[in-house]
């Protein structure tokens, strides 16, 4: 159905209308749902607060890992995002032991990918989307002010709208209305914060060429940076750096700190050489959150569930993935009117069981520490071994999870490489000299 506000024609009817799920937030997450929900017959109203269609979120890595992708095909969007000139998220890291750069094993399939493509982009594309999708009422304006509750369940919300409040019914209501969520905290929902040790600047450039034309991200022990390529030859550049040692100077000057930062970087993009399109916007407090995703008659998603550390890039994905999760498993019981109990406490299972590892080893690397001996292991011999380098990737992906990245098997592995590396060492020194 076409975008709506709450003028026009039809208004009293409108007042009274009832909806299978009303879900706050038109975002990456709210559309995603909006759309795989409606295509099972599902009535979506998807409430914006914002009334521009063309609005997007602007703190943003801007790029989609790899476990995105399947989401991407489902909703049919890959055409549209390749055809906007959205880059395949190639990525290579820097370490103290060298650069990591995954590449596929010979003869081997590619390695997986999603995109790296700047919100302004890809929000309204995912918007218009959900809007002209037959069973979604896209209604601009429309901000949550409260919920409505019977016997202890939510039974839909109240809306302000610049022509007032109403009220709109549903079985099910999700927030999709990101780290801050009104929703949840209407809910009462209890949020757990992770402190964060780090603070972030980012901008965006143009000529600004990369080394291989793909992304870098640097790690180094506890500071991190990254430069994303994106579409129109615009590159996301970003520091994630340590609060205690540097929040000082860049509070005093934050343009000269970031750019300071950014030439001090091994083997540094020629920033000094490039063009500054954007602002340089950035957060001083971020901490990570966790929510329960699920309570009766109510969901959570994307950020509002789970706002992870933007270090890693993962935000976006997770955002598609929990609701894609969230419509399979709640999808039946709307379109059939049964009961939603046993759906959404297994879309809760499934969110915690797929990212609730992610989130803790995140929380605590958020603490702004060097590696631990597992992490320098690792990452020291992917380094050095391209099958390591793969496995990496995999996990920076998130297309593995913690158990499996840090496997027995790999640490083994791992273990052997830099033992070989070592005794080789001196021999490689020798031939050199």
């Amino acid at each position: 159905m076409a975008q709506s506000g709450s003028t026009g024609n039809g208004r009293q009817h409108r007042q009274k209308q009832q909806y299978d799920v009303v879900i706050s937030g038109a975002s990456l997450a709210g559309c995603a749902a909006a759309i795989l929900l409606a295509r099972q017959g599902v009535r979506v109203a998807l409430l914006e607060r914002r009334s521009d269609p063309q609005a997007y979120k602007v703190l943003c890595t801007h790029s989609l890992v790899a476990s995105a992708y399947p989401v991407l095909v489902e909703l049919g969007l890959t055409e549209a995002i390749e055809a906007a000139d959205a880059l395949h998220n190639d990525a290579r890291w820097w370490t103290r032991w060298g650069w990591i750069e995954p590449k596929p094993a010979p003869g081997g399939p590619a390695l997986p990918y999603a995109y790296n493509i700047r919100r302004s982009k890809l929000d309204p594309l995912i918007r218009s989307r959900a809007a002209a999708t037959p069973g979604v009422e896209l209604l601009l304006g429309h901000q949550v002010t409260g919920l409505l509750q019977e016997g202890g369940r939510t039974v839909g919300v109240r809306v302000g709208t610049h022509e007032g409040e109403r009220e709109l019914r549903a079985r099910l209501v999700v927030g999709a209305d990101g780290r801050d969520s009104a929703v949840a905290k209407q809910a009462g929902i209890a949020t757990k914060q992770y402190e964060n040790g780090r603070f972030g600047y980012l901008a965006q450039y143009r000529d600004l060429p990369l080394a291989g034309g793909i992304g870098q991200t640097w790690f180094l022990e506890p500071d991190m940076a990254y430069a994303f390529p994106n579409e129109d030859g615009v590159t996301v550049l970003a520091v994630l750096v340590e609060k205690k040692k540097h929040l000082a100077a860049f509070r005093e000057d934050p343009e000269g700190s970031f750019l300071e930062f950014v030439r001090a970087l091994p083997e540094a993009p020629p920033v000094d050489g490039a063009r500054r399109i954007s602002k340089l916007i950035g957060t001083v407090n971020y901490p990570l959150q966790s929510r329960r995703p699920a309570a009766p008659g109510l969901a959570l998603i994307g950020d509002a569930a789970l706002t992870p550390d933007p270090l890693w890039g993962v935000g976006c994905a997770w955002a598609l993935q929990s609701a894609q999760w969230l419509a399979e498993a709640v999808g039946p019981a709307l379109a059939g009117h049964g009961d939603l109990a046993k759906p959404l406490a297994a879309y809760a299972r499934r969110h915690r069981r797929s990212l609730t590892g992610h989130q803790q080893l995140a929380a605590d690397y958020a603490k702004a520490r060097p590696f631990n001996p597992g992490e320098r292991l690792v990452f020291s011999a992917a380094a050095r071994d391209a099958a390591i380098a793969r496995h990496m990737h995999l996990f920076a992906s998130r297309l593995i999870g913690p158990l499996r990245f840090l496997n027995p098997a790999v640490l083994a592995r791992a273990a052997a490489v830099n033992l070989r590396h070592r005794r080789t060492a001196p021999a490689r020194v020798a031939a050199r000299t």
